[in-house]
């Protein structure tokens, strides 16, 4: 019996056949091909007022949430008011509603592990809740009632300014958003509503009826869509809608929403520089105006970006591995839905490496202008863009939120489909062709942050001529 024990063991963990052990090189596993992806099923359909409405049913969890997106955003508010915008988003939520103040609606949600947020950014406004399934109807109520009968309290009022200007004074703290902050005033210029910064004087100038005339005129039902998904009854929870959203009306006409103009900034080809003696590595932007979703060739300039930036892409291989010039080194072709985006490519490296860093950015820019990329680069930042496609619809709330963006602003429901077979269909011509449109080495601006007693040989060898910012903040306005 001894025996046979041990004979069995030695069998079966000390003689299994090694064929069974021996792993396999990457490049001979194989795996089974995607799945297609499909859009979950959804409803749309417009209440009364005008407000659109989009449900989608997930009964994986018992868990409800939405969000609603609002047609307005700080790229409207008035130019002496700058900070309105994100101020009366801010304490629509914190503020409370008329029959609920902020702390016992804070304490409301908080038993029930719900949420309530609101907010207002560059170019839309947002609400959002979530919520467990037996708490859906009360944290509903308690939403609509952010929405339509927010109390904008001076307290909270006052809260929310002294939090902006405790901003306002820190905003010169971190290097790199000194460089993003006056690169955007560079792009599109400093009084643009792209690019304009809230100062002392615009925060002081915010009083609680500015926050009560922002809100009655872009807070409505007719610019407003509202998606719900979740563990929901659809019929349900249409009532829960119409009762809570079906008697708001529109009392004023529809305000302008024409979104503002960017134009040709005055800093083509230039270069600029903020000195910050305190640094030991420069923080780098290079570029210019990138354009929007809605151009036919963004899928191919998707595929050339992919070649030019990542892991393993140009930018990474050439400046940061072999010439070991960059802590990290970026390119990155950024357009908006609805106004021109950016094309920015930067990084950041020692200051004795500043000047190399740039001319190695610029040469690999003007390089995938003049020459094909390879088979190689192709198909890597195809498959790079392709595999990761998936990650777009990883639960129903995803595809929801792009649903509604899409109608927000004017796009069609099935754009990133379109966008995925422009991928599959790019070529190595129409990535050179879109590098030689699109791509303006002769046109990008410049801009470092660093410390200039450090930077050998100096900026001025390489430019001639750099204009120094001022970044100095504004001290408030005698009253």
């Amino acid at each position: 019996m001894m025996f046979c024990v041990g004979l069995t063991v030695a069998t079966v963990g000390g003689y299994a056949p090694a064929i069974a052990l021996t792993p396999k090189d990457y490049d001979e596993l194989e795996f089974p091909p995607l799945p297609e992806i499909t859009l979950p099923d959804y409803e749309r359909y417009e209440l009364d007022n005008g407000m659109v409405i989009y449900l989608i049913e997930d009964h994986k969890l018992p868990l409800v949430g939405g969000s609603a997106i609002i047609r307005t955003g700080s790229r409207y508010e008035p130019a002496d008011h700058v900070g309105l915008a994100g101020i009366t988003g801010t304490v629509m939520r914190s503020g409370g509603t008329v029959d609920h103040p902020a702390d016992e609606l804070n304490e409301i949600l908080e038993q029930r592990a719900a949420s309530i947020e609101t907010g207002i950014g560059g170019s839309s406004g947002s609400a959002s809740f979530g919520a467990l399934k037996e708490d859906f109807e009360l944290v509903f109520d308690l939403f609509a009632e952010v929405l339509r009968q927010p109390a904008f309290p001076q307290d909270k009022l006052d809260l929310a300014k002294s939090q902006t200007t405790g901003g306002i004074a820190r905003r010169n703290d971190q290097p790199d958003e000194i460089a993003s902050r006056e690169f955007s005033k560079l792009i599109y210029g400093e009084n643009s509503p792209y690019a304009r910064t809230v100062e002392y004087d615009t925060l002081a100038n915010i009083e609680r009826d500015d926050l009560v005339q922002f809100y009655d005129t872009y807070i409505r039902p007719d610019q407003m869509i509202l998606g719900i998904v979740g563990d929901i009854d659809v019929a349900a929870t249409k009532a829960m809608i119409e009762e809570n959203f079906g008697s708001w009306g529109n009392p004023t006409a529809a305000p302008e929403l024409t979104p503002p103009a960017v134009a040709l900034p005055e800093t083509l080809g230039q270069a600029f520089f903020v000195d910050q003696p305190q640094l030991t590595q420069s923080n780098i932007l290079v570029g210019h105006q990138g354009g929007q979703l809605s151009n036919p060739d963004y899928p191919q300039i998707a595929v050339m970006n992919g070649v030019i930036n990542g892991f393993g892409g140009r930018l990474f291989n050439e400046i940061r591995s072999r010439q070991g010039l960059a802590y990290s080194v970026y390119g990155v072709w950024s357009p908006r839905y609805d106004y021109d985006g950016l094309f920015i490519a930067g990084g950041s490296t020692r200051s004795d490496a500043t000047v190399s860093f740039l001319q190695a950015l610029k040469t690999e820019i003007q390089t995938i202008r003049e020459a094909p990329i390879t088979e190689e680069e192709l198909f890597n930042a195809k498959e790079s863009i392709l595999n990761s496609f998936v990650f777009n619809f990883q639960d129903p709330s995803q595809t929801l939120s792009r649903l509604m963006r899409y109608e927000y602003y004017d796009y069609p429901e099935d754009f990133i489909f379109q966008y995925q077979r422009g991928v599959k269909a790019t070529t190595i011509e129409d990535v050179q062709r879109v590098a030689e449109t699109y791509l303006k080495p002769e046109e990008l601006t410049v801009l470092v942050v660093g410390n200039s007693n450090e930077i050998n040989p100096p900026l001025n060898d390489l430019f001639g001529d750099m204009t120094e910012l001022d970044i100095t903040i504004p001290e408030p306005s005698a009253n």
